[in-house]
């Protein structure tokens, strides 16, 4: 890279504030080091920009500079939550969890002294836990708000940090973006310190009560619907928690009903490098390998994987009776059984008509979750990408009596049914999967047989997603003229040689679309495809979501048709 004298001194001036700031020597050296060795690309890729408080947090590369993720981003994020904290209450208290990542459990202490040093009063889990048991913290505790240190299913170089509402669920409008504008007033200066014995003795940094664990373990365990089913039930489990927090929560339920689980012994303990996967998401095939050949080895009749915050799950289950194969589910595929679960027991247990069961899906997760719900007299409703938008939805129904929370699901491997928890949920449902094969088990039919059984009552159901990506100043403007283009359709148009019969535009609004506004299309055709056009917020890319049913059509004639069908969305695309 070639820079001017202006631009170098610029550069070079914004590396020596930040080492002046950063208390943490690793982080210090990696930019003194660059700084010595003149190394202006690898400066500039770490000071060309700050992250960004985005809509629930932040999250980047662990390293020296703003451009990075290390203790002076986090202090500096963690000051401002601190200024709009007391904006908004006079004596706020947040709670933080962290998980197995690289430097989690240094800036989860980052974060809480700094919070500390202002006046905060924190709570700060003193071993690693998941998402779902934060979340559920946040509300047993009535915390102001909560953090979870995490980059979720990233590669290992990522870190993350989440910021949750008193509610449970990840900040939404307005503390989103009060957050963020308070986050980008913060000065080196103003970042507050306090030393660790220093706020403990003041009571003002304390641990989490060992006993709001319990509560969870209680309240999920009591969440069982049929628990005569799974206690000490013979089936075998196999699991991997992906070197990452679900491991003890998901072993201690499994434990106190009985089961005999299986774990991956190569992914059991918490490991920031996740020598064993390249990516540990459960969505992943690889990151499920190890599960996969326990399972075969075990002849267990269900395989789960949680990714490290323990907030996805994934789920095998056997070909057939011999369990020498095991296939992968995809997360619609999931969401369909665990809805068909959930709504099967309402109806079973004598539906009242009065209280109706609510199921909130995001708009790109397949419809033939919202045709098992309301066939079955549920209500299913569609929310933009994001569980707090989920999560939303069920804080509306507190002060209602004529709908319940059932299930919230999104196709990235997203699942909650229980409402005490305001965010994706592996452990809770990683039980409700174990209970939902032990019930189907019992009417002597497989979890493949039900799926099966589900696609001949509403037909078969498939999706495929596309993603490509336009880099430089020219791809943004490629996809400006995309969005434009698709904009301009209209029904009784044709796309990719399939007639359109409705197109929403999400940019026009809650008024007409009943979606906040958002950079979204979707187009509904004739032969019943659906198209989600959804430009990436962080990344210079558009996702395409195509969503296909075999209504009227037999499903090996549909599935032969299939590939020809996408090759032509492709082609368009």
């Amino acid at each position: 890279m070639i820079l001017t004298d202006e631009e170098r001194q610029d550069l070079y001036g914004k590396a020596r504030q930040y080492i002046a700031a950063e208390q943490d020597p690793h982080f210090r050296k990696e930019v003194v080091d660059a700084l010595d060795e003149h190394a202006d690309d690898d400066l500039y890729d770490r000071f060309y920009t700050s992250l960004a408080f985005g809509t629930a947090g932040m999250r980047g590369v662990i390293g020296g500079g703003t451009n990075r993720i290390n203790s002076f981003m986090v202090r500096k994020v963690s000051q401002g939550l601190a200024d709009y904290l007391f904006s908004t209450d006079s004596s706020p208290s947040v709670a933080i969890a962290y998980d197995s990542r690289n430097y989690s459990s240094l800036f989860a202490e980052q974060a809480a002294l700094t919070l500390c040093a202002n006046g905060v009063s924190v709570l700060l889990y003193p071993s690693l836990h998941p998402v779902p048991m934060l979340s559920y913290a946040v509300r047993e505790l009535r915390t102001t708000a909560g953090i979870v240190i995490t980059a979720s299913h990233n590669p290992a170089k990522y870190n993350g940090y989440k910021v949750y509402w008193s509610d449970g669920g990840q900040v939404t409008p307005p503390h989103d973006v009060g957050i963020s504008e308070r986050v980008r007033a913060v000065d080196v200066a103003s970042i507050k310190s306090i030393d660790r014995k220093k706020a403990e003795s003041e009571g003002l940094l304390i641990p989490v009560p060992r006993w709001v664990d319990e509560a969870y373990y209680e309240m999920v365990l009591g969440s069982l619907r049929r628990p005569a089913l799974v206690k000490g039930s013979p089936i075998t489990i196999a699991y991997t928690p992906l070197h990452g927090s679900g491991n003890i929560p998901v072993r201690t339920l499994m434990e106190r009903l009985g089961l005999h689980c299986e774990v991956v012994s190569e992914q059991e303990s918490p490991d920031g490098d996740f020598p064993t996967v390249s990516m540990p998401n459960p969505e992943d095939p690889q990151a499920m390998r190890l599960a996969i050949e326990l399972a075969k080895e075990k002849k267990a009749d269900i395989v789960l994987g949680t990714d490290p915050d323990a907030d996805r799950l994934g789920i095998a289950i056997p070909v057939d009776d011999t369990k020498q194969s095991y296939r992968l589910l995809s997360g619609n595929q999931i969401a369909v059984l665990l809805c068909d679960y959930l709504i099967s027991t309402w109806k079973e247990a004598g539906k009242d008509p009065s209280s109706l069961p609510l199921v909130a899906k995001s708009f790109v997760t397949t419809d033939l979750v919202a045709e098992i719900t309301q066939r079955s007299g549920g209500v299913c409703v569609d929310v933009l990408t994001g569980f707090k938008y989920i999560a939303e939805q069920i804080a509306a129904l507190e002060n209602k009596n004529d709908r319940f929370f059932l299930f919230g699901c999104e196709e990235s491997f997203g699942y909650l049914t229980v409402p005490q928890v305001r965010d994706k949920d592996a452990v809770s449902t990683a039980l409700c999967a174990v209970e939902m094969m032990s019930y189907h088990a019992s009417r002597h039919t497989t979890l493949q047989q039900r799926l099966e059984e589900i696609y001949r009552i509403y037909g078969y159901h498939t999706e495929s997603v596309l993603s490509f990506s336009y880099e430089g100043s020219a791809g943004k403007q490629k996809m400006q003229d995309i969005m434009a283009d698709f904009r301009s359709k209209r029904p009784g148009d044709s796309f990719a040689g399939f007639s359109i019969i409705e197109m929403q535009d999400l940019l026009e609004g809650m008024h007409k679309t009943g979606f906040p506004k958002s950079d979204v299309i979707i187009l509904r055709f004739e032969t019943g495809e659906k198209l989600v056009v959804r430009p990436s917020g962080t990344e210079p890319k558009i996702k395409y979501y195509l969503f296909f049913n075999a209504k009227g059509e037999a499903q090996d004639t549909f599935q032969a048709s299939l590939p020809e069908r996408i090759a032509r969305f492709k082609a368009a695309l």
